[in-house]
Order: structure tokens, then C-alpha cells, then sequence
């Protein structure tokens, strides 16, 4: 009998972790944070996240993009940057091991990205650069 509740505990956990994220969730484990993210284990870019829902993005760069985020009732994180506004990503995000995981669901197949780094410490941009 202890064997079986054993097994059973140890099946219900992975699941625990593949649920996403709801907007609540997502919105106090990274508010006030900035996330460098990675794919295939090459860096892929770094996001902050403010208060209100908005959001920075870097392709590590120094080049930033603003916009902010919204959840949908499928429980994914769509964001939206000042460069596309008609465009938005969305993102099903999950935590596992105490970091974040996120898959583009857009219908396009990517890789999913994954948390490296998270700071506190703001993301440097670049100002406007005059007379480029």
C-alpha cells in the first residue's frame, strides 16, 4: 500500500508542473523581476517585467521594446510591443524546478524557452542614437 502511494504521488507531481500559469500567477512570480531567457542552450533575449502589466524586451542587444502583456481564457500570456502592435505572441508559461518555461503558441513550431537568470537589476538600452 505504501509503494502505491508512492507511485501515485510521484505520477501527480508532473503534472502539477505542466499546468500553465494564470495570469495571477505569472504576474506575481515575475513583477518587478528581469528574466534572461534561452533556447537549445544559446541565449536568446531578456524581458522585464514592470507594474501594469508592462514589459521590456532585449535580444541582448542593448536594442529594448516596450509594450505589456494580457492573459487569454485558454490561460496564455500574449504580449504585445510597441514595433507590432497588431502582433501579439503568445506564450504558454510554466513553472518547473523554480524556474520558468515558456512555448510560443502562435501556431508557428519553436523551441520552448527557458529561464537562465532572473535579477532585479533593470535591463541597460540603449538611449536614441541622434544622427543615426
Amino acid at each position: 500500500m505504501r509503494r502505491l502511494i508512492c507511485l501515485l504521488a510521484a505520477l501527480a507531481c508532473p503534472a502539477a508542473a505542466q499546468e500553465r500559469l494564470t495570469a495571477e500567477t505569472f504576474d506575481a512570480f515575475t513583477r518587478g523581476q528581469t528574466f534572461y531567457y534561452g533556447y537549445d542552450a544559446e541565449a536568446y533575449g531578456a524581458e522585464e517585467y514592470l507594474d501594469d502589466r508592462r514589459v521590456r524586451w532585449s535580444f541582448l542587444n542593448g536594442d529594448c521594446k516596450e509594450g505589456y502583456w494580457y492573459d487569454t481564457p485558454e490561460q496564455l500570456i500574449c504580449f504585445v510591443y510597441e514595433d507590432s502592435p497588431d502582433t501579439p505572441q503568445c506564450w504558454a508559461f510554466y513553472i518547473e524546478a523554480g524556474k520558468l518555461r515558456a512555448t510560443f503558441e502562435n501556431g508557428a513550431q519553436a523551441a520552448p524557452l527557458y529561464q537562465i537568470e532572473k535579477s532585479d537589476t533593470p535591463m541597460l538600452c540603449k538611449g536614441l542614437q541622434i544622427g543615426v
